[in-house]
């Protein structure tokens, strides 16, 4: 890998931290309204002058630091740590370590959706959960009902709320505008018009792209969005895996077909000279909304006024539209904290404020931050048309049906479907294996898997 490529990851790392490498994922609540009171949490006694530690990534660093600075009556120490990027386990096995020491936790703490699966529980029958219920008295009601529908769904666990989500990257529709208006061609607005403008590009005019697979998150894009339950959560300890759903199937043929067209790629958006070779015939990309500044503009080099979103595609007969979602982090109150009040101000500050989310490097889970985030000249000037509708709408439409779990969802598309596809099998082919590879790891990790 050159140099700028390895930047040009590095930067995409830090700036969606968790989840876009890692494959974080939304999750339903089974569980929801179950319990009132959240089981084992035993506040510390308080102390409203204590000091927090403050553990974050180098992205958000300068939000936290933009805060102190407003604050400065709040005494803080602040540490900077990988955000659980990567699929990074150094929360778990610090938290762990805390848990045996009784000492050493953070206060408030940046991190991955997958990391609540287990701070929102004790990691040993002695300890406590690490992640304080923010909905019992922390955060207010009010406030937690303002973000994105379903953007939660990965904080909740037996009907209480243990985190706040600082960002989503909800899947929509990316096009070329020039390009498109140059070829005559309309905006697709189901999977099937989608399937068949690629195939028209693809004789129309050969070498021009309409999506690409290879990345260790187009599955989130593709399979994700049509709703397909290669990992559903049915409640805490079972997971459904059925890739032969009919949302499955139907994916996989359409995008077999389409590579067979060759309109395509194998190859990721993020590959090896994918850019260089690719990046100027990409008509369209169906992806999150970070694609538009990170991938066109960065990785693509294409220039401003060309790239245009437009709203997730839907198949044709179902009145719902869902899509995915393909990154995203989270703040936690630590449950050990003795000052609790002024941790939740922090990470409510941090996760809702315009002063700080109007700036912020991508879409806000908390939908008055992201109006303000949209009005911000340099989140929208870079493109053909006004991308607040289609950004706004598909924030409100993320398919709760793609479990967060507690392995990475990135590792069986990498590790068994990828390969396969590049070695000339079809996606088809590929989903029993992919399917299995899922329950392993499931298994692994003490779910109970069905298909049903």
């Amino acid at each position: 890998m050159k140099s700028s490529q390895r930047r040009l990851v590095h930067a995409l790392t830090a700036v969606l931290a968790t989840g876009v490498l890692a494959g974080a994922c939304a999750s339903a609540d089974p569980n929801a309204a179950t319990e009132t009171t959240a089981a084992s949490f035993t506040p510390q006694p308080q102390d409203a002058n204590a000091k927090i530690t403050v553990w974050t990534d180098s992205t958000r660093l300068p939000s936290v630091q933009a805060y102190q600075k407003a604050n400065p009556t709040v005494p803080m120490d602040i540490v900077t740590y990988d955000g659980s990027a990567d699929g990074s386990t150094y929360l778990q096995t610090k938290v762990q370590l805390f848990d045996r020491t009784g000492s050493g936790w953070p206060d408030a703490v940046f991190a991955s959706p997958t990391d609540v699966t287990w701070a929102s529980q004790p990691t040993s029958p002695s300890a406590q959960a690490f992640a304080a219920p923010v909905d019992e008295g922390l955060v207010p009601a009010d406030t937690l009902k303002n973000f994105a529908t379903g953007s939660l769904a990965p904080c909740q666990y037996n009907g209480h709320t243990y985190c706040e989500r600082n960002d989503i990257a909800q899947v929509v529709l990316w096009y070329n505008k020039s390009l498109l208006d140059q070829f005559g061609y309309q905006v697709p607005t189901t999977w099937e018009e989608y399937q068949a403008l690629g195939e028209k590009v693809a004789k129309e005019h050969p070498g021009y792209l309409v999506g690409a697979i290879g990345d260790t998150n187009s599955h989130e894009s593709y399979f994700w969005s049509a709703q397909c339950p290669a990992q559903q959560l049915t409640d805490a300890k079972t997971l459904r895996s059925d890739l032969q759903d009919p949302h499955c199937t139907k994916m996989a043929g359409l995008l077999d077909d389409l590579i067979k067209a060759g309109s395509v790629s194998k190859q990721g958006f993020f590959g090896q000279g994918f850019a260089k070779d690719y990046g100027s015939k990409v008509l369209m990309a169906y992806g999150p909304s970070w694609y538009g500044q990170y991938l066109f503009n960065s990785a693509f080099k294409t220039p401003a006024g060309q790239i245009a979103a437009a709203a997730p595609l839907k198949w044709q007969g179902e009145s719902q539209t869902f899509t995915g979602n393909v990154g995203g982090g989270v703040w936690m109150v630590s449950s050990h904290s003795k000052n609790l009040k002024a941790a939740a101000a922090l990470t409510t500050w941090l996760t809702t404020s315009d002063d700080n989310l109007k700036a912020a490097p991508t879409y806000p889970a908390y939908s008055p931050g992201a109006k303000a985030w949209l009005a911000n000249p340099a989140n929208k000037d870079y493109f053909a048309t006004d991308v607040s509708g289609p950004f706004q709408h598909a924030a409100n439409e993320v398919w709760t049906g793609w479990g967060n779990t507690k392995f990475s969802d990135a590792t069986a598309w990498s590790s068994i479907v990828l390969p396969a596809v590049t070695a000339g099998k079809t996606l088809t082919e590929t989903l029993p294996a992919w399917q299995s590879e899922i329950a392993s790891e499931a298994k692994s990790v003490g779910y109970t898997v069905t298909t049903k």
